[in-house]
C-alpha cells in the first residue's frame, strides 16, 4: 500500500510498512484526503497532528532522510535528517532523494495533503 503526501504541488510517494500503525493510517485516509499543518523541528523533520490516536509499534531506531514516522501515537513526522529515538515506522519516501526531499519540504512550516493509493493488481512497476 502506498500513501501520497502532496507538499508545495509536489507528490511525495511513500511505501507504507506492514504494521498496525500503517494500517490505521490507511483506514484514516479511506474517508478521503487529510490535510495537515506541519511544523519544522530542529532542521531535521516536519511534524503535524493526525487528529487521532493510532496504535504505536515503537522501537529504538535512527531515522534517515525519507523516513515517515508515527510519534507519540498521533503525530505524522517526515524526516529529512537523522534522529535516534523510540518511534513507529510508517513508511519510506520512494521517489525523492535526500536533497530533493529537503528542497520540497523547504524551510519553516508546510501544508501537506495525505491520500492513500491502492496498488493496481497485475500492474508492473518500472
Amino acid at each position: 500500500m502506498n500513501m501520497n503526501i502532496e507538499v508545495n504541488e509536489t507528490d511525495i510517494q511513500v511505501k507504507l510498512c506492514e504494521n498496525s500503525s500503517a494500517r490505521a493510517v490507511e483506514e484514516l485516509l479511506r474517508d478521503g484526503p487529510l490535510t495537515l499543518e506541519m511544523k519544522d523541528f530542529a532542521h531535521m523533520e516536519k511534524f503535524g497532528s493526525l487528529g487521532a490516536q493510532l496504535p504505536a509499534n515503537d522501537e529504538h531506531i535512527t531515522t534517515e532522510a525519507g523516513d515517515v514516522i508515527l510519534s507519540e501515537g498521533n503525530l505524522l513526522v517526515i524526516y529529512y535528517a537523522p534522529n535516534t529515538w523510540n518511534f513507529t515506522r510508517l513508511g519510506k519516501v520512494q521517489n525523492l532523494s535526500e536533497k530533493e526531499l529537503k528542497d520540497v519540504l523547504g524551510k519553516g512550516n508546510i501544508r501537506a495533503t495525505l491520500t492513500i493509493e491502492e496498488k493496481m493488481e497485475g500492474k508492473e512497476e518500472r
